[in-house]
């Protein structure tokens, strides 16, 4: 009996003595780095090419969701940023099928780096920036981040101009945040070390215009050469986009690039590309429908080299539909076709001028 009542009073003691230590625990607050967020962004998708590519990579000039009859990762992102309102810095790692198309001349570990910036402010009194490091581009109205863009996959106008960059930047914000301009000095077209041999820097501008919460007007350009000096070819850029809201419901977004290179080395001719890009976007309610239409043409094969007499002119459309599960949570699915002018895209072996292909993707942001 006096064995028993010892053994419970030891249980009772053991019992009493963890409820205060799990007490004590609980006031104890968690560990906090004021300034400092840490975020992540997760996108899976598959991706149906009906011209069923050999290799189940598709046309080369497609970056994003690239990878054809198979489920994957087109991006995975964990991203730490630190702003004090004095100096800020961030820092995002990546993996993902676009980071191993997009990013392959880069070095082992730096295709693995989607932005690494540190920054300071001026003026105290003023949103003065400086920044430097490797950051997204100033150039287009999409990212590699899918959840920002209007349409599941990217138009071949944003596949092929900077999705990245690496450099400094100088930039303003107004007062009344209507205004935003920057110029930088950068290490190329899309470059985080320069090209062997390329002993020269680009340049570039941004400006931005929002007049009232329901219209954008941006203009970013890119000046330089991209080669090796013994090549040296300057390379003249500007993309121009307006986004336009007509009311809570339809969106609409229209951009217009155009570019231009030199055909040889101290050469007074050029050869030019451009292209134009039209979005149409209805919301309702967690659903919405977003349809497009595109034009590119590089006859010269500045950008995007076919090796045909007329080169690169493709016109393509696409209609999308987007569901929200949770407020960070997408579902996504995407019809589009491609029509070139010459036979650039191959289906059973043999030269094509269309491809079609359906995406539907699951993105997830924290």
């Amino acid at each position: 009996m006096n064995s028993l009542t010892n053994l419970a009073l030891m249980l009772c003691f053991t019992v009493t003595a963890a409820r205060a230590q799990t007490d004590t625990l609980q006031v104890i607050p968690p560990l906090q780095v004021p300034f400092l967020k840490i975020s992540g962004y997760i996108e899976t998708y598959y991706s149906y090419d009906f011209n069923t590519p050999e290799n189940n990579t598709r046309s080369g000039f497609m970056y994003s969701h690239n990878r054809h009859n198979e489920v994957t990762l087109n991006l995975g992102l964990i991203n730490a940023t630190y702003n004090n309102d004095k100096f800020r810095a961030s820092l995002a790692i990546m993996a993902g099928t676009y980071t191993n198309a997009n990013l392959a001349a880069e070095g082992s570990t730096l295709k693995n780096i989607y932005e690494a910036t540190a920054g300071i402010k001026i003026f105290r009194n003023s949103n003065l920036w400086i920044d430097a490091g490797i950051f997204t581009s100033h150039i287009g109205f999409e990212s590699a981040i899918g959840k920002d863009c209007w349409t599941l996959t990217r138009s071949i106008s944003a596949e092929n101009s900077p999705y990245y960059e690496s450099g400094a930047k100088l930039s303003y914000t107004s007062v009344s945040g209507k205004w935003f301009v920057s110029a930088l000095v950068l290490n190329g077209w899309q470059r985080i070390q320069r090209v062997d041999g390329n002993k020269t820097i680009a340049f570039g501008h941004q400006l931005t215009y929002k007049p009232n919460a329901k219209v954008m007007l941006n203009s970013s350009s890119f000046a330089g050469n991209d080669k090796p000096d013994n090549d040296k070819r300057m390379r003249y850029f500007h993309n121009f986009y307006g986004q336009f809201m007509v009311n809570e419901k339809l969106g609409i977004i229209a951009g217009f690039d155009i570019g231009a290179e030199q055909k040889a080395k101290n050469s007074k001719s050029y050869y030019s590309w451009y292209t134009s890009v039209f979005i149409v976007k209805y919301s309702i309610n967690k659903a919405s429908i977003s349809a497009r239409c595109e034009y590119y043409a590089d006859e010269h094969g500045v950008i995007i080299n076919t090796g045909t007499d007329n080169g690169f002119k493709t016109f393509g459309y696409s209609l999308n539909f987007d569901y929200t599960i949770y407020s960070n949570v997408v579902w996504r699915i995407e019809a589009r076709k491609l029509n070139s002018k010459e036979a650039i895209f191959t289906k059973d072996g043999n030269a094509t001028k269309n491809n079609a292909f359906v995406t539907t993707a699951l993105a997830i942001s924290f």
